[in-house]
């Protein structure tokens, strides 16, 4: 399986033809809830919308990287973020880089579901 997709509706839509996107927003709760980040959009809901999930976590990936950096590391160490991924975002503005910080924390997540769907038992 490769998980290279242009961006987050196109990823969003491959979960959802798998049917594991419920799969994807448990494992973004689970990650976010052992940074100890509140993320208001998830706290009990798995029913979100792929398009207002996108949305509530780019501002929330903006409001870390703003107020809150260290928790905002913390999260991309928890979540497993690769580096080399990482230090490819060409830094041009906050907004900017809270969007494809985003995609890149989705992916990984995705990944994460993916691979636990397939290789469990």
């Amino acid at each position: 399986m490769t998980f290279n997709y242009p961006d987050s509706t196109t990823l969003l839509a491959s979960v959802e033809s798998k049917k594991l996107y419920i799969n994807l927003v448990a494992q973004l709760q689970k990650d976010f809830g052992l940074a100890n980040i509140e993320f208001s959009l998830l706290d009990g809901n798995t029913s979100v919308e792929p398009q207002d999930l996108v949305t509530g976590l780019r501002e929330k990936i903006y409001q870390l990287l703003l107020e809150r950096f260290t928790e905002y590391l913390n999260l991309l160490y928890i979540i497993d973020v690769p580096e080399h991924i990482f230090r490819k975002i060409e830094a041009t503005d906050a907004v900017d880089i809270a969007d494809q910080v985003a995609f890149l924390i989705l992916k990984r997540e995705w990944q994460k579901v993916w691979y636990k769907n397939e290789y469990s038992s």
